[in-house]
């Protein structure tokens, strides 16, 4: 079969703030062409002075997509390749998510909309004056639903020792993919802006030459992998899952882990891979298997976690396949062949599940539509009244999750001290219709799966 690393390479990049449904785009106005010429004299001799910039200046910078959006300079340096040794500098979007930070030229930037650097303390107090009551509510629940193990100074010490992406892009199989955040990889890669990964053992390299070796057949360090090590416990169609024992297959798990972070803000990095199993989710063709995402769980959670990280890789995203990962952490089929029940993986082990917290935005967001899906679904088929108590038992979802959900779709009353579901079937249409499809099925009579615990 043909190796990945000989097949053409598509490039896979974040997409423009414009497409993101959650955050319109701020177009900034660049320069007024209609200045005097004593007025643009004046402008030049302004802009000379104030370079270069300051760490902490906010401006406004030409993205992508031909707008000119706020950012905040998160950090400077020589470019010494264009001879001319000007300052290049690392921008966040103050709009958006920190996964759009980036390396931008001076060239770039409106610096007539300049804005001298603060101190956090007081721009926070400033920004905090200029918001609405709504607004505070709103980065309140942000703030609570992604770092909740973060108080405000770790908050600020992660994001200080996290703020430059280390990676600029990987090569993974046919894809080139920008990366999204600082991930901690061995000091020797520090000089590294793209790395090559070996789509099967997730091994990687500073250049495409050393990953052609790699693949090639009379290479002394030739990967046979045609799939994820470890057990397929999943086969439908093109698509199979793999489960990997992170004890026994260390390297691969560090390696998954190192690949992970670069997709992923606040999450720990265990190096001590060993507690952990790790599901690889993968589309198969002739070439092998191709990893799409995966999910990672505590062999023993005393927390009784379900999951611990659960990432879709880019270029697979908006696809279903986040979702599909939810379901298969969640599913499995009963191994009693006379009832053939199906029922969750936790269920079957007598516990109901919860996902690690901090979840990503993105992981927030595919695991509120899961829940959203099979609550509703039923919610419209039960006859008379239900408890989250109920709710919890029959799908096997930790209440404070069903609550929380059920809070989000305004479903939840609190009547004489306790939570009342009102259920009233046109709403339930309206969320059902709002909420889309449920994402790839999960075929349970496909899956080869045991518990860990019942493993010798």
């Amino acid at each position: 079969m043909g190796s990945s690393a000989n097949t053409e390479t598509t490039n896979f990049t974040t997409a423009s703030p414009s497409s993101n449904h959650n955050h319109p785009p701020t177009t900034v106005a660049a320069s007024n062409p209609n200045h005097t010429p004593s007025e643009l004299d004046s402008s030049k001799k302004r802009r000379t002075r104030m370079l270069p910039l300051e760490v902490g200046t906010r401006v406004s910078c030409l993205w992508r997509d031909g707008k000119y959006h706020p950012v905040k300079v998160i950090e400077r340096r020589k470019n010494h390749s264009d001879g001319n040794n000007e300052y290049e500098y690392y921008v966040h979007y103050t709009e958006f998510n920190r996964r759009l930070d980036e390396w931008i030229r001076l060239d770039q930037l409106d610096l007539d909309s300049v804005e001298c650097a603060l101190d956090e303390k007081v721009e926070d107090k400033v920004t905090s004056l200029k918001m609405t009551r709504h607004q505070k509510r709103k980065i309140d629940e942000t703030h609570v639903e992604g770092h909740e193990e973060l108080d405000a100074a770790s908050l600020r010490e992660h994001e200080e020792f996290t703020k430059v992406k280390n990676i600029a892009t990987i090569e993974l199989g046919k894809y080139e993919i920008e990366t999204w955040y600082f991930s901690p990889f061995p000091p020797e890669y520090n000089d590294c802006v793209k790395l090559f990964f070996c789509e099967f053992c997730l091994n990687f390299m500073k250049r495409k030459e050393q990953l052609q070796r790699h693949m090639v057949s009379n290479w002394h360090r030739k990967c046979d992998l045609k799939h994820p090590p470890g057990d397929e416990i999943y086969r439908s169609s093109t698509l199979s899952m793999f489960e990997v024992d992170g004890k026994k297959n260390k390297v691969y798990a560090q390696n998954l882990c190192y690949l992970a972070k670069l997709f992923l803000d606040h999450k720990t990095l265990y190096y001590d891979v060993d507690l952990f199993l790790f599901y690889i989710l993968c589309e198969c063709d002739e070439r092998g298997c191709h990893m799409v995402g995966y999910f990672s769980k505590e062999k023993h959670s005393e927390e009784a976690y379900n999951l611990a990280c659960i990432l879709t890789l880019p270029p697979y995203q908006r696809k279903g396949y986040g979702k599909f990962l939810i379901a298969f952490c969640e599913h499995s089929f009963h191994l009693n062949l006379l009832f053939s029940s199906l029922t969750s993986l936790y269920k079957k082990e007598g516990k109901v599940g919860t996902p690690e917290r901090p979840l990503s935005d993105l992981g927030l967001v595919s695991y509120r539509g899961y829940w959203t899906r099979i609550l509703l679904d039923i919610l419209k088929k039960h006859k008379g009244n239900i408890s989250i108590k109920e709710l919890s038992d029959m799908t096997a979802i930790k209440a404070e999750d069903i609550l929380s959900t059920l809070q989000s779709l305004e479903l939840i009353q609190y009547r004489k001290g306790q939570h009342v579901i009102c259920a009233d079937p046109k709403v339930l249409d309206r969320h059902l219709k709002a909420a889309g499809r449920g994402g790839l099925d999960v075929d349970v009579s496909k899956m080869i799966w045991t518990p860990y615990k019942e493993q010798s």
